[in-house]
């Protein structure tokens, strides 16, 4: 169990899926002499003075194999995706008319057929987003949509650090306005199908207009931020560096920030009203010296029928987060169960450990676009004329997840890994039988299918499968918790 993503299934604003003469003045070199003291930041073959043919072949090759590399990139994640679609779907039907053990007297037949078709469906829808996904990125790309908005930005004549930060605001916001209609298919058909669905139409649009206005709220001071890095380091060769301790530190912001300020936008947050619930978590939490700023209870409700738990929150703003959801529908054993699984990921220091790998990912990250921001193939393997700070980021970030597809069974199986261990922490807190209940209720309430595909489940699952899982659970014994 993870925090849910922010708002209506909650929308994260970023750049995802996002002329012609001489470089710009203040990223690259130019033909015009520059001021002493102030090298370039980068350097690059521009191919118009006093390139040999050789060059200019070799250029040529390495841009047409930079595009043909992500293409095979993108046609070998849409194969990947598609047969393990396929095989998951043919493994729900398989099993679709038969409870597995040890469920048989837990979850109704009935439930466990609700589950293999919602399942089907999500993993057919996925691979639809995963389809619109690749013709975005090319559309942009190859297709010349990144080209077309700079030349549109760049008409107006601003300076280049007012240029790039609208070039990217207005590249976030149009991915945001692209996102909608499969979101939307989400929300009111598909979920609205199974009975999961409570948003309203006037909800979502409302959740649609804050997240464009905190993209231009926290989106344009950090862009800006990030391009006045990159276009005044200079001949600096370690500008990524600066560029990735910026990044970090954002992120412990929001990470600060969102639970105290953002969140609240979105939902609403009540202090837990249950006395005796309360005091049994107070116990729990102090037994294992945990500190937080209460114990809230988010109306979860007004979006779906989904139930979760959560830690959020960032030194002395953490924050335990109940759905209301869940807690109708679990008892307190349960629900004390449920709190001991996400403090286990906090006493096995999970939440550290994930996120020196992702600082480790993106310090390897600003190092490639270190290099690759002074290679004039880059850009034009991907469709652009014009090499600048603010189509550098672009391109960026949406080549990296592309590539990065690839690491994903690594980072499931170490996910699966973590929640093994939080609840080997779990059964030590409190009775294991009420986890176990709690989990089985969790699957029949969310519809989380009993009959995974195992290469299905390997690549995608950052949960065990559910029959794993309580196997796992019954070996480890019913353990009582400390008085």
């Amino acid at each position: 169990m993870r925090p849910p993503p922010p708002a209506s299934q909650l929308r994260q604003a970023g750049v995802s899926h996002h002329e012609s003469q001489g470089g710009s003045a203040l990223f690259f070199p130019s033909p015009a002499p520059r001021q002493a003291g102030r090298p370039p930041l980068l350097r690059y073959h521009s191919g118009r003075t006093g390139e040999s043919a050789r060059e200019k072949t070799g250029e040529r090759r390495m841009m047409n194999a930079w595009s043909l590399i992500l293409i095979a990139a993108l046609l070998l994640q849409l194969l990947s995706q598609w047969l393990l679609a396929t095989r998951h779907v043919r493994c729900l039907r398989a099993h679709r008319e038969r409870v597995p053990p040890p469920f048989e007297d837990r979850i109704p037949l009935a439930a466990h057929r609700k589950a293999a078709d919602y399942c089907g469906a999500k993993a057919r829808l996925q691979l639809a987003e995963y389809g619109y996904a690749a013709a975005i990125l090319l559309a942009v790309t190859l297709g010349g949509g990144l080209q077309s908005l700079d030349r549109a930005w760049r008409a107006l004549g601003w300076p280049e650090l007012a240029l790039g930060t609208a070039f990217l605001l207005s590249a976030m916001l149009i991915r945001i306005l692209l996102d909608v209609p499969l979101e939307y298919y989400r929300s009111f058909r598909l979920e609205q199908r199974f009975g999961f669905n409570r948003m309203t139409p006037r909800l979502y649009a409302s959740d649609l207009a804050k997240q464009i206005l905190l993209t231009l709220a926290l989106g344009a001071p950090l862009t800006a931020g990030l391009l006045a890095l990159m276009q005044g380091a200079g001949g600096n060769p370690w500008w990524w560096l600066h560029l990735w301790l910026a990044w970090m530190a954002f992120g412990l912001f929001m990470t600060w920030a969102w639970p105290v300020l953002f969140a609240p936008l979105f939902n609403k947050f009540r202090p837990l009203q249950d006395a005796g619930l309360q005091q049994r978590i107070e116990r729990l939490l102090e037994r294992n010296g945990f500190s937080s700023r209460g114990v809230f209870v988010m109306d979860g409700s007004a979006r779906s029928t989904h139930g979760n738990a959560y830690f959020t929150g960032l030194g002395a703003a953490k924050r335990i987060v109940f759905f209301d959801t869940l807690t109708k529908e679990l008892g307190a054993d349960e629900i004390e169960a449920v709190l001991a699984h996400e403090l286990g990921h906090f006493k096995r220091r999970h939440i550290g450990k994930r996120f020196a790998i992702l600082a480790l990912l993106s310090l390897a990250g600003a190092a490639a676009l270190g290099q690759l921001a002074g290679s004039e193939w880059f850009y034009h393997g991907l469709g652009v004329e014009r090499p600048s700070a603010h189509q550098a980021l672009a391109l960026f970030a949406l080549a990296a997840p592309v590539f990065l597809y690839f690491l994903q069974p690594a980072f499931a199986a170490l996910s699966r890994r973590h929640e093994f261990e939080a609840d080997d922490f779990a059964v030590e807190q409190v009775p294991g039988g009420a986890l176990q209940q709690a989990l089985v209720k969790l699957y029949r309430d969310n519809a989380n299918t009993l009959t995974p595909d195992p290469w299905y489940s390997a690549f995608h699952d950052s949960h065990p499968p559910a029959p794993t899982r309580i196997a796992h659970l019954a070996r480890l014994g019913s353990r009582t918790a400390p008085a």
